[in-house]
């Protein structure tokens, strides 16, 4: 089968004939529907060496969707020919915090090697995936596979951030999303159809700032040297009770750090390197700092939920498999306003 991976340090990602894999006891595969990119794939391979962690070669993906082309033995209550979603968290599934659906937050899934797909596992980028319990699998449910399949990152990922954040982000309530790329234009959805905030939307590029307010958002600001005072101006003294930060470069925790209410929430869910001193004289008092890592398999299938009711909808741009490499470089060149998909 064809598949993208990532087989040499430094090299970025190729397009390769591999074996179609087999699923053994428990396990399920998928023909491949649809795969998303996403810019932590292109985190993974610019680690050196002395950091990369996630084995050669790497079939890429988080990102999934398929249908179910093959049952493994001891399988059941899956049928052939279903289509699903994968649920891109993996741990022990014994822990509290798996009882709950919460495999993101496994404390144990390190110390046994566990790892997402994509991520350390063989991933979505090709023709066929094995997904090793039936239990990370749900439900399309009528679903167009490449426009939710990003919603297994681009859409849990901030929803899980919004949700654990919904007490502050009542009426009247406003909230900053900085970035409103891939995930940020996503989570400007959730935010208006979960929570009666007032959303301001920051990004260095005019065009995402245009989609995001296509998508709901309030007010729409350019980011410069003035930005803070800008915000300031939209939300008054008191600050953002919210701000979600999607870059999460050092520039923009500075600025969540200025905007930021009395007693309000930073959520940090960018991958860009910044950090946030917390504490007396570094943040308004009661502020919270949180680090949130994608989301519950019931968040998914809430996510989803709100694809089904027209609240949510990724903005993609599909690309052939033998396309990937191409797609890759325009994320990293920032030419994709929404999530670019792989359609096998």
């Amino acid at each position: 089968m064809r598949a993208v991976q990532y087989r040499h340090l430094g090299r970025g990602p190729e397009v390769v004939d591999i074996d179609k894999p087999e699923p053994g006891p428990g396990q399920i595969r998928l023909r491949v529907t649809a795969a998303g990119l996403c810019h932590s794939d292109l985190g993974l391979m610019s680690q050196p060496a002395d950091q990369y962690g996630y084995g050669l070669p790497l079939t890429l993906g988080h990102e999934g969707a398929g249908t179910v082309d093959k049952l493994g033995p001891g399988v059941s209550d899956v049928e052939v020919g279903e289509s699903f979603a994968v649920y891109g968290p993996r741990g022990c599934g014994r822990c509290r915090a798996c009882s709950r659906g919460e495999e993101n937050y496994c404390p144990h899934a390190a110390e046994l090697g566990i790892k997402p797909p994509g991520l350390g596992e063989p991933g979505a980028l090709a023709e066929y995936l094995i997904v090793h319990d039936k239990r990370f699998l749900v439900p399309l449910d009528g679903l167009d596979p490449v426009k939710a399949v990003s919603l297994t990152d681009a859409g849990l990922t901030p929803y899980h951030a919004i949700r654990s954040s919904q007490d502050k982000l009542f009426p009247g309530a406003h909230v900053v999303v900085i970035g409103v790329g891939g995930l940020g234009h996503v989570a400007v959805q959730i935010i208006r159809a979960i929570t009666g905030a007032t959303v301001v939307a920051v990004d260095l590029n005019r065009d995402r700032l245009d989609m995001a307010l296509n998508v709901g958002a309030h007010h729409a600001l350019l980011a410069g040297d003035r930005t803070a005072d800008e915000i300031r101006t939209l939300t008054g003294v008191a600050g953002a009770q919210v701000v979600f930060d999607f870059a999460g470069a050092q520039s923009t925790l500075d600025l969540a750090r200025d905007v930021v209410a009395i007693d309000g929430c930073i959520q940090i869910v960018g991958i860009g390197g910044g950090s946030v001193a917390t504490g007396f004289g570094h943040t308004p008092l009661g502020v919270a700092v949180r680090a949130p890592y994608w989301g519950s398999r019931s968040e998914l299938g809430e996510v989803l939920d709100l694809a089904r009711a027209g609240l949510v909808e990724v903005r993609v741009e599909e690309f052939a498999l033998e396309e990937a490499v191409v797609a890759y470089r325009k994320l990293d060149a920032g030419e994709l306003l929404g999530r670019a998909v792989i359609v096998p």
